[in-house]
Formats: structure tokens, sequence, C-alpha cells
């Protein structure tokens, strides 16, 4: 399915799925995907040797967990894991995440675990 050329329309987008840590990508600038994700419990540790990792809360409560801190962050917050850095998100209850990440880039930071991207 090829991408919209009109506006994206977030709430709409995550509605079509209920699967978590799951990303679908719903724009494309620049050769990076921009990604709506539903996640709960815990993901995998990982880290992105080449590419920094962007989170954006549009609902519910997210922390990053990095080696040596815990990032919490609430609807409206981001935060930007640095390349390289070891991290695990993990949120208690449902959470609404916005991802942006070159195309291609596994989300585990190893293609032959990282699930397939599906656009919407």
């Amino acid at each position: 399915m090829a991408l919209s050329n009109g506006a994206v329309n977030l709430s709409s987008k995550l509605a079509r799925f209920d699967e978590y840590w799951a990303p679908r990508t719903v724009a494309r600038f620049n050769d990076h995907d921009v990604m709506v994700v539903k996640v709960k419990g815990e993901f995998v540790w990982h880290h992105h040797d080449d590419t920094d990792d962007f989170f954006l809360v549009l609902a519910g409560q997210l922390t990053i967990r990095l080696r040596d801190r815990e990032v919490e962050l609430g609807p409206g917050e981001l935060f930007v894991v640095p390349a390289g850095a070891e991290h695990q998100p993990y949120a208690v209850d449902e959470a609404e995440v916005l991802l942006i990440e070159p195309t291609g880039t596994p989300n585990t930071g190893d293609p032959t675990t990282a699930v397939r991207r599906v656009e919407i």
C-alpha cells in the first residue's frame, strides 16, 4: 500500500491495529520513516550502531531504560537515544508513540530479529 500524499491523522492510523511493539510507517521524509506504535510491557534491550532513536509519546507513559538511568516520558514529551546507547523501552500500561528512524533501521538493532515494516 502506498503512503498517502495528504494529511496523516495519527489517531486513525493507531486505531487500525492492536499489536504491541509492531511499528507502522505512516509517512516518509528525507529517507526516514515516521511510524506509530502501541507499546505495553518490556521491549528487548538493544542499540543502533549508526543512528539515534527518536521517541515522542502521544498517549500514556513510556520509560526508556538506559544502562545508567531511566527517562520517564508522558504525552507530548520526546527523548532521543544517542546512536550506540543500549536501551529498553518499557510501558506499564498501553502507550502510543511516534518514532522516526532512517528507512530500513531494524527496530531491535538486529535485522534477524526485527519486525517487518508495515505501511498504513
